[in-house]
């Protein structure tokens, strides 16, 4: 069993955890927007930015992303003070969540139907309002289900951040593993209770994060469905 500080002390970390999923989900999906519209541009020049970010968001391994974020980019900008360990988190996730998200984005896009396109140009619609009132609103009935499954992917990965020294769950996990003396060969009770809270905490994030978008869905799609009825 926990004590009232270990489990005091994993809901402390918990609460960065989310603080840093968060915040990754909205600077990945700004991201995911820009970029994955951009690589249905027809200027070659903005799908060839389109592409270059996204092969190098999903290529680059998530961890290194991470250290440079948090050790590399501060001294490039000259603002070491600026950028901690909690904002290079989310920065690093937000990037890699966008290199995925776009791709998500482009594939929804792409999914709707030619005809609907041909009809927006016949009612005389620009190309943003083609894409804002049209396309948009279509494609996101699509992109929900898989980008439900990337949101829980980022916050799983939230764990990382653990590595540049921030006190989220798994920090404070394997900190407090520490303190009860679970050794390199060591496996006592504690660590157990430990690491399963931790697990717990982790379903229970994730499956919190599946309903909210199966919600979503839920309410895009009906919404889409009666428009269309």
């Amino acid at each position: 069993m926990l004590s009232g500080n270990q489990l005091q002390a994993l809901l402390e970390g918990t609460w960065i955890t989310v603080q840093v999923f968060v915040f990754a989900a909205i600077l990945g999906t700004v991201l995911s927007l820009i970029f994955g519209v951009m690589g249905l541009s027809e200027s070659r020049l903005l799908r060839a930015i389109s592409r270059t970010y996204v092969e190098v968001a999903r290529g680059a391994s998530a961890i290194v992303l991470l250290i440079w974020a948090a050790f590399a980019l501060p001294i490039l900008l000259g603002i070491p003070q600026v950028i901690g360990p909690l904002l290079a988190g989310i920065i690093a996730l937000g990037i890699n969540m966008g290199g995925y998200g776009a791709e998500v984005v482009r594939g929804g896009i792409l999914s709707v139907p030619r005809g609907q396109t041909e009809a927006s140009i016949a009612l005389n619609l620009n190309a943003g309002d083609r894409l804002r009132h049209v396309i948009l609103p279509q494609a996101v009935v699509l992109m929900v289900p898989p980008y439900g499954n990337l949101n829980i992917e980022v916050m799983k990965g939230t764990s990382l951040v653990a590595l540049i020294a921030l006190a989220d769950l798994t920090f404070e996990a394997q900190n407090l593993r520490v303190q009860a003396g679970g050794g390199v060969f060591e496996d006592p009770p504690s660590t157990a209770a430990i690491f399963g809270t931790a697990l717990v905490i982790y379903f229970i994030l994730s499956q919190l994060i599946a309903l909210f978008y199966r919600w979503v869905e839920g309410r895009v799609g009906g919404r889409w469905h009666g428009a269309r009825t």
